[in-house]
């Protein structure tokens, strides 16, 4: 059940259209104030910068997307193996399928292609009313040698998916036990409809370490549980649904203002090396990609790490073009909304 539910979300990502419909991520409002004379070189430029005690080549985040199968090995050391070229984060897919079958758990491990990236195990923080504990999440991180866990949250998702777990009560309290027990900080992240201000505050006072907003305008996983199913009642629902959400750049700038100086990741939607700046320049300390890098995951590491690479790229144009020499430096740009 549980190989071949990750089976199609990596068939349904691939062949059909998932991408939200009627409702963008919001970079497309912003447009930073071009500078005709940066007054630096661009050879000076540095992309660096540091997250959860580690440093990065860039402000990336290869972010979550499968695990479970001999498919999703594939995809995720292929992943890891561009990451660590380039000295990127990366977050592996749920790892539920391993917590409940260990044969699976090779499909997760990455440390011999990238032994020193920041690396994010993954388990639903739902799970945390189904049995789960602190000891199901130190193993999450111990199976593939994490430097911090990724609890993600999904109430959409699980009301649409067949079977889904939408016991949500008390959550927070139990993710708060989370934080105090286990060996590795905690990273709390939505999966493409976004953190609201109120809910980020909370998670900060519960003692999580940083926040993803993965905010909406880019893959819709109601729209992926829609294809999974074949019930045409839920499909419906699934289109009711389907422009549900905080827009990304929203959901970042509720969660900046809220939190000034707190530890942010920006994912949902984001497609270039240009809306990285952006979401830098509007509170975020770290952009994620998922979806944009399937196709060359399957491909192989060396399409990934060109496809990464064209992004750095991208921001090192956006850096230049606005006078910035580092990560700080584009956090301070003019960014006008039009």
């Amino acid at each position: 059940m549980q190989k071949q539910r990750k089976l199609d979300h990596i068939r349904i990502c691939l062949e059909e259209d998932v991408r939200a419909k009627h409702i963008s991520t919001g970079f497309e409002q912003y447009r930073f104030v071009h500078q005709a004379l940066p007054e630096i070189s661009k050879d000076e430029i540095d992309t660096s910068v540091g997250f959860l005690g580690k440093r990065l080549g860039a402000p990336i985040l290869v972010s979550a997307m499968t695990g479970g199968t001999d498919l999703s090995a594939h995809i995720n050391k292929n992943l890891a193996t561009a990451a660590a070229k380039l000295g990127l984060a990366m977050s592996v897919g749920s790892q539920r399928p391993a917590i409940e079958d260990e044969s699976v758990a090779y499909s997760y491990q990455v440390r011999d292609v990238a032994p020193d990236i920041l690396l994010f195990a993954n388990l639903g923080a739902v799970q945390l009313n189904y049995g789960y504990g602190i000891a199901e999440c130190q193993r999450a991180v111990e199976m593939i040698q994490a430097d911090a866990l990724i609890l993600h949250l999904n109430p959409m998702q699980e009301c649409i998916q067949p079977g889904g777990n939408t016991d949500f009560h008390d959550l927070l309290s139990k993710i708060a036990r989370i934080c105090e027990a286990i060996s590795v900080p905690v990273v709390v992240k939505e999966v493409g409809l976004g953190i609201s201000d109120d809910l980020a505050i909370k998670l900060q006072a519960a003692g999580v370490a940083a926040i993803d907003v993965a905010g909406a305008g880019g893959t819709s996983w109601v729209l992926v549980e829609k294809y999974r199913t074949e019930n045409e009642t839920r499909r419906r629902i699934a289109d009711t649904f389907a422009d549900w959400g905080i827009p990304t750049t929203r959901s970042l700038a509720m969660v900046r203002a809220a939190l000034p100086g707190f530890p942010l990741i920006a994912s949902g939607g984001i497609v270039n090396g240009l809306e990285v700046a952006k979401a830098v320049a509007l509170g975020a300390d770290l952009a994620g990609f998922a979806w944009p890098t399937l196709q060359p995951a399957m491909e192989g590491a060396s399409s990934v790490q060109q496809l990464f690479s064209r992004y750095v790229e991208e921001l090192r144009v956006a850096m230049f073009c606005v006078g910035a020499r580092s990560i700080a430096d584009i956090k301070r740009a003019r960014l006008e909304k039009t």
